[in-house]
């Protein structure tokens, strides 16, 4: 995890963290956002926690709860290492800003193309295929901070993609560790911070190599690199704006008890898992049908609009919302609160893992409304 902490000409402060992790989970992520209001008096449009998506990261409490079968004794190992991860995440924010110096932010856009629509293209026929379909996003966002002196000190950057080029029990940051990791070798002293976008439709193609993981981190970090080193960068005025809200996101009808308990009797693995979680919370009087409380956030950095989604949210948002706010505009994913895919009401209606069946690896009882 790394934290970047920003404070413009008026005193208004943000900061962004940004962590190895295949998401954040609501508790965890309103405990810290909670205790860093306590702590340094952030609200909730000051702080944006962005996450990779490896999966080849931690299991977190609350996240993905259908998907690991876990015992009793890994639950507690789990909940502890969610607790002291909490309270490391606090103290980094508290260590940026206790860090804070003068310096110099600029934007750009960079390019990188090895993110694939894994909705509409198989992968298993890729080498005979001379044409991709879409929709993609390639832009590589970029912030670069230089101190007084002009030297760089941090660079951000982000891609829309899936981090799955690896997958297994190997600890790794996938292709975005590598990249990361590789801006730090070529300028030591550097932190490399990386964003995750909306790439929730989007897989790092070929894979399962971690040669290809390799070589996507180093394209990637090439990538920032021609952008860091670019005259043409947008030198950003010291004026943070920022904003942050809740929007209630209706689900559809929640299957019924009866339905549940078929699935149960019928399925194995995580949509067992799933049917029996929310068969104990029927049988202990909890409500399925409540919309979802989902995190909205934007920030104007300078000249810079950010905007800041939670979720696995498709490719078709950044497309979107660039044809309305500009192409300039950086969109990130995974942030804040990720509890499950958020499909365009298109990928609703075609189903699909991405539209239907992965709301089962979630705690959601239904997919999301059709006017999503």
């Amino acid at each position: 995890a790394k934290a970047l902490a920003l404070q413009d000409a008026d005193g208004r402060q943000a900061v962004l963290i940004t962590a190895d992790l295949v998401g954040v989970p609501k508790r965890l992520s309103d405990r810290v956002r909670d205790q860093l209001k306590a702590k340094y008096n952030l609200s909730r449009s000051q702080i944006a926690i962005n996450t990779s998506h490896t999966h080849t990261g931690p299991v977190l409490s609350d996240a993905l709860v259908s998907i690991y079968p876990v015992n009793e004794s890994q639950q507690k190992d789990i909940d502890r290492y969610t607790d002291q991860l909490g309270e490391k995440l606090v103290a980094l924010v508290g260590k940026a800003l206790h860090s804070l110096q003068p310096a110099q932010l600029y934007s750009g856009n960079g390019v990188a193309r090895f993110q694939v629509n894994r909705r509409n293209n198989t992968e298993a026929t890729l080498t005979s295929q001379s044409d991709l379909n879409g929709p993609n996003d390639y832009a590589v966002p970029v912030i670069k901070v230089t101190d007084k002196n002009g030297k760089l000190i941090a660079v951000a950057f982000g891609y829309a993609c899936h981090n799955t080029v690896l997958a297994g029990y190997k600890w790794s940051g996938d292709y975005a560790g590598f990249a990361q990791a590789e801006l730090e070798k070529a300028y030591p002293g550097v932190t490399a911070l990386f964003l995750q976008g909306c790439g929730a439709d989007q897989n790092p193609l070929p894979r399962r190599t971690e040669q290809l993981a390799r070589q996507y981190g180093k394209t990637l970090a090439a990538a920032v690199d021609r952008v860091i080193n670019d005259e043409e960068m947008k030198s950003l005025s010291p004026h943070l704006a920022t904003a942050y809200s809740e929007v209630s996101l209706p689900l559809s009808t929640p299957p019924t008890k009866a339905e549940l308990s078929k699935i149960v009797e019928t399925s194995s693995g995580y949509k067992k898992r799933w049917a029996e979680n929310l068969v104990a919370r029927i049988n202990s009087g909890q409500s399925l049908g409540t919309p979802y409380p989902y995190p909205v956030e934007v920030w104007k950095i300078g000249e810079q609009p950010v905007v800041i989604l939670g979720g696995e949210v498709v490719i078709g948002y950044a497309v979107e919302l660039k044809r309305i706010l500009g192409q300039d505009i950086f969109v990130l994913g995974y942030s804040n609160d990720v509890m499950a895919y958020i499909p365009t009401s298109a990928i609703l209606n075609e189903g699909g893992y991405e539209g239907a069946s992965s709301v089962m690896t979630t705690d959601l009882p239904s997919i999301w409304a059709t006017d999503i």
